[in-house]
């Protein structure tokens, strides 16, 4: 069964879901988030979406409304620059993992439903490398296996996201037992399955030196192993702020002391390389601003 978690200080009334995947799933698929402002006002400036770098692959469906991918680098307002090569209005878009920030803006009202998977499951599941689609959003339909397409075609097709999530789940179960690696860790954190992965490489028969070991993760999580342990401490980082924020006792020095940073400036540049803002901006914006949803969602 999934389990759905809403943000609990909603900046809007629009509807920002979390669908946790049932426990068969959990090393495979990191969760569903779905976004739904029909019927919402917002402002222009509130239908932006701000993301981080993620390790993560995912199929997004746009069941209702449109949107424009913005390029960065991304100021205070960032301007809205139109991507010819990113199909989104009444479409299923498949992108790879990113090793830096992203933003799109929607043009009005919409609906849509991101499915998030784990890089090393997309390739086991489909046969597609995500190294070729690192920093990219491609028609899905154009590249994703035929059973894939007639899903993807079925998903959209569903009259509530309730349903969608669990014909996902129903869909990719047996697929996913049936390849699923014999050591893949499940966690709700990015820490778990990277460390999984070093763990599956290790155990891997053919070869074993360190640099092999880190070919393997590459091949198989489309990014070296340094860029996931970064992303994983950078992810470590922000649990601990928000744990030290609600208790009233949140030092940036000593979250930075504490997951392993060399000082608090090193724990500051490595938080703009992979969201764009400083430690303490971004926690502000989490909190305050409309476009930092998808933040909101995982904490």
């Amino acid at each position: 069964m999934s389990i759905v978690i809403e943000p609990t200080a909603p900046v809007s009334a629009a509807l920002n879901r979390l669908w946790t995947p049932r426990l068969s799933l959990s090393a495979c698929v990191r969760g569903a988030m779905t976004r739904d402002t029909r019927g919402v006002a917002l402002s222009p400036e509130q239908r932006f979406n701000y993301f981080p770098a993620t390790p993560l692959c995912s199929i997004s469906w746009w069941l209702g409304g449109s949107s424009e991918r913005v390029l960065g680098p991304f100021p205070e307002r960032p301007a809205r620059l139109e991507d010819p090569r990113l199909p989104i209005e009444g479409r299923i878009v498949l992108a790879g993992p990113f090793n830096g920030p992203s933003v799109s803006w929607n043009t009005g009202p919409g609906h849509g439903m991101m499915l998030l998977l784990m890089p090393d499951a997309l390739r086991l599941l489909t046969g597609l490398d995500p190294a070729e689609f690192l920093n990219r959003l491609v028609d899905a339909r154009e590249v994703l296996p035929p059973e894939w397409q007639a899903m993807c075609e079925t998903i959209a097709a569903e009259a509530d996201d309730a349903t969608r999530v669990g014909r996902l789940q129903d869909f990719l179960e047996p697929r996913w037992d049936a390849v699923r690696p014999k050591h893949a860790l499940a966690g709700h954190r990015y820490h778990d399955w990277a460390h999984g992965l070093a763990m599956r490489a290790a155990q891997t028969s053919v070869g074993s030196s360190l640099r092999q070991l880190e070919r393997r993760v590459k091949l198989w999580a489309g990014q070296p192993m340094r860029e996931l342990q970064g992303i994983s401490r950078l992810e470590r980082a922000f649990f601990d702020a928000i744990a030290a924020d609600d208790a009233g006792r949140l030092s940036w020095a000593d979250v930075a002391a504490d997951c392993g940073y060399a000082d608090q400036s090193h724990l500051t540049r490595t938080t703009r390389r992979m969201t764009g803002f400083s430690p303490a901006e971004l926690r502000r914006r989490i909190r305050e601003e409309e476009s930092f949803w998808a933040y909101r969602v995982w904490m």
